[in-house]
């Protein structure tokens, strides 16, 4: 058995205050993440069936749509109460992103779409990269998540009290440090660069790195509305950030402003022979 543990902050978070199901399904800036997140991982999936391994899949939000389109996912979660919940979906399982119970190369797809966050520690990061690339068969895919260094600056904003100063600081302190303590609001977490992310995934041996901005760089305009006084965004403003986060992604210096990150990684050839 593993000793690893997650920091409390991140179990508590995920186990008891926030419904990560609800959030992505409902929030405007969720919607936005879901779906750009199913059709940037459909351009590259294999066909099906393929076998997916979705660690840290939470509820199994991406594991539904996966298993609809005829994959066979596996998931694995460090919090009970998103794997009892994903075991409607598909085979869920209680377990760490650095230490997968899975055979050397069993996997066509390996899924990271949440673990990289809650590691600050780039040792973790290697070690949780490590693992996928050991578990993914050789030439298979892995997309790995990460939260975009900048997004708390423009997600801040949103809510209208950036100029506050406890704010102002908490977020002056993420942009110098890409680490968010987890003391109130959010949870212990690691902001990406884009530069970073692909830095990562390449050292740990995975070629043909691309990422993306995966609700681009109108998504805060999109959560304003829904934070101000009204009936919240349009389906119009909806469509029309969801249309600019898929204009952006030919130009690299807009990747800054996108609220998450995905990078789509290949694992070599013959990796695990």
């Amino acid at each position: 058995m593993s000793n690893l543990e997650l920091a409390p902050s991140v179990m508590r978070f995920y186990g008891e205050t926030v419904n990560e199901d609800s959030r992505l399904r409902t929030s405007a800036d969720g919607r936005m993440e879901l779906v750009r997140t199913q059709e940037l991982l459909r351009r590259f999936l294999p066909p099906a069936p393929a076998r997916v391994l979705d660690v840290g899949g939470a509820t199994g939000i991406h594991a539904e749509w996966l298993v609809k389109d005829g994959y066979e996912v596996t998931l694995v979660d460090p919090v009970p109460r998103h794997v009892e919940r994903a075991s409607a979906v598909c085979s869920a399982y209680v377990g760490d992103a650095r230490e997968l119970h899975e055979a050397d190369g069993s996997f066509d797809v390996v899924q990271l779409l949440g673990p990289l966050y809650h590691l600050p520690d780039a040792s973790d990061r290697s070690r949780a990269l490590a693992e996928a690339c050991r578990v993914v068969k050789p030439g298979g895919m892995i997309a790995a998540a990460a939260i975009n260094r900048y997004a708390s600056l423009f997600e801040h904003v949103t809510y209208s009290h950036l100029h506050a100063e406890r704010i102002h600081d908490s977020v002056s302190k993420i942009l110098e440090t890409a680490v968010y303590d987890g003391g109130r609001g959010f949870t212990l977490s690691y902001f990406h660069r884009a530069d970073e992310l692909v830095e990562e995934l390449s050292a740990s041996g995975l070629t043909d790195v691309q990422v993306f901005g995966v609700e681009g760089p109108a998504w805060s305009l999109v959560k304003t509305a829904e934070q101000q006084p009204g009936a919240g965004p349009t389906d119009e403003l909806l469509a029309s950030a969801l249309a600019a986060a898929r204009m952006a992604e030919p130009y690299p210096e807009l990747l800054a402003a996108s609220s998450h990150l995905l990078a789509i990684g290949r694992a070599p050839a013959g990796a695990t022979e």
